[in-house]
């Protein structure tokens, strides 16, 4: 199953089950995204994508720099391993990293987690490539990408599905990145980006593959 059937199997199953108030808080929730338009300011293919140098799961810095002397960089961007979506996106970037290799790309995986929930995430999965934290979405917040999650979704999140965001990222920012995915080549030029409001839609592979 591809990655877009994939996601969309999985919202239809959870929207089946939720009751209205709560998918209501939820559409309430991207809609009020959309509205702000934070895409618009995002970096987009053809921009210079920054370099940065984030921790991974181990405490090890990782350099983009260095990634980028290999061949181009994949870089995406997920909320935590508590959604349901990043899992499923992970888990079809990882099928996927065998072909990403056969092009010479490197792949990375950014989310305000701290190590430890990133190094549950790896494992759950099965990663072998880079999970990276990026503390306080300080990286992220420095190309556009992150934004403020409003208090009725918080409480969603915490009292019915119990995640609980202060202990995911060490913080109580209660801010996300939004969903973007980016290619960038050996001279830090963007030739791809996926970048959407609601977090169940993600880049596909077979986007990726072929921008590669």
């Amino acid at each position: 199953m591809l990655l877009t059937e994939s996601l969309k199997a999985h919202a239809d199953q959870s929207a089946a089950k939720y009751p209205e108030g709560v998918k209501q808080i939820m559409r309430n929730a991207i809609d009020e995204l959309t509205t702000s338009k934070l895409t618009n300011k995002a970096l987009k293919t053809g921009d210079h994508f920054p370099l940065f140098t984030l921790h991974n799961a181990k405490g090890d810095e990782v350099s983009s720099k260095i990634q980028l002397e290999h061949g181009p960089l994949i870089i995406a961007f997920y909320r935590g391993g508590w959604c349901p979506y990043c899992n499923i996106e992970l888990k079809a970037l990882q099928n996927a990293l065998p072909a990403f290799k056969e092009k010479g790309a490197q792949l990375v995986a950014i989310s305000p987690e701290s190590p430890d929930n990133s190094l549950s995430t790896i494992e759950k999965n099965n990663l072998e490539f880079e999970v990276l934290t990026d503390k306080d979405n300080n990286f992220a917040k420095s190309i556009g990408l992150v934004y403020k999650l409003p208090k009725d979704l918080v409480s969603l999140y915490a009292e019915r599905f119990k995640i609980d965001l202060n202990q995911s990222q060490n913080n109580i920012n209660n801010e996300l990145p939004i969903s973007a995915t980016y290619v960038v080549d050996k001279t830090g030029r963007i030739t791809y980006h996926f970048l959407d409001e609601d977090y169940k839609l993600r880049a596909d592979p077979r986007a990726i593959l072929e921008t590669l």
